[in-house]
């Protein structure tokens, strides 16, 4: 589904808005309703903001004249549409931010995307199977030297084949360089980080050029950012559980627990502060997030309601 014209410019509207007053607190609840009242808004606005984030907007001189003339051009949000439009725009604005950033501009076209409470399988050509959790982006680079899988955003796990022609498995994030010798393993990329954890198998960590390999084993996870990386004890929740179509907690916090929902669902959760340190472990179907949500009560002293059909607000039990 895509939103209509007269959402898509709603949503640049309610952008620009909070891009000129982005302190006001009334603002940006007012923007929250207007995402949460139809499954269009919510939709229109995350196209919107994934393409203000991959393309650093901020960044961009001139970046108010650039939304400005998608507002006016009062067209679907399409991929190649509006990188076609931005790309104008950041031609006569910077050449040497174009220079930086253009790179940035193909996650719009990747070779494999999935739409948010998508998952999806690919088989490789190596025989490799590549599965793309929700709202994640991939493009593949294989070649007579490497088996490359560039992960632009969101999340993957990756069983590995063999290779007739010796050819290295890398999975490239913003943060790191992972490759796959054998079994099964997953990576996230967050916004400051990426994680990986093998269930099978084993991974080798590429760091600094000279510096040794950090090797992960089945049953280990690590975080990577610009600190190093870290080793990740006790996961709250089963990193692979996605791919059966699960989320699965172990002594997990409520408040994250609705943001790992939030990933699968069209519109917005939101929770009162009281509730946010509950915990809660057990075995989630990501089918229906809405029954999910209606699950929580029956072990947890909360209620939740809905303000409309997108916006979910849970509260504790009075």
């Amino acid at each position: 589904m895509s939103p209509s014209p007269r959402v898509v410019k709603q949503a640049i509207q309610w952008m620009l808005r909070l891009r000129e007053n982005g302190t006001s607190p009334a603002l940006h609840a007012q923007c929250e309703q207007w995402r949460a009242a139809d499954q269009q808004h919510e939709l229109a606005w995350q196209r919107l903001h994934t393409l203000q984030q991959e393309l650093n907007l901020r960044a961009v001189p001139g970046a108010g004249v650039a939304l400005h003339t998608l507002e006016a051009s009062s067209q679907r949000l399409h991929r190649r549409q509006a990188l076609k439009l931005l790309g104008g725009v950041a031609l006569v604005s910077s050449a040497g931010w174009l220079a930086k950033d253009l790179q940035l501009l193909d996650s719009w076209t990747s070779d494999y995307a999935t739409a948010t409470g998508e998952r999806r399988s690919i088989r490789l050509p190596d025989g490799s199977l590549l599965q793309l959790n929700t709202h994640s982006a991939a493009d593949l680079a294989f070649d007579a030297k490497q088996r490359l899988v560039h992960l632009k955003h969101g999340e993957l796990m990756l069983t590995c084949a063999a290779d007739s022609q010796g050819r290295p498995l890398l999975i490239r994030t913003r943060d790191t360089l992972v490759e796959g010798f054998d079994g099964r393993f997953v990576v996230r990329q967050h916004d400051n980080c990426t994680q990986v954890s093998v269930s099978q198998g084993s991974v080798a960590i590429h760091t600094a050029p000279g510096v040794a390999l950090r090797w992960l084993r089945a049953g280990e996870a690590v975080q990577i950012d610009q600190r190093g990386i870290t080793p990740i004890a006790q996961p709250n929740m089963d990193a692979g559980a996605w791919a059966e179509g699960l989320i699965v907690t172990r002594n997990m916090r409520l408040a994250d627990f609705l943001a790992e929902v939030g990933r699968y669902r069209h519109g917005y959760v939101s929770y009162a502060g009281d509730i946010a340190d509950l915990r809660l472990s057990g075995v989630y179907r990501l089918e229906d997030t809405d029954k999910l949500l209606q699950l929580l009560p029956q072990t947890l002293p909360v209620r939740v309601s809905y303000r409309t059909r997108w916006w979910v607000r849970l509260e504790r039990m009075s």
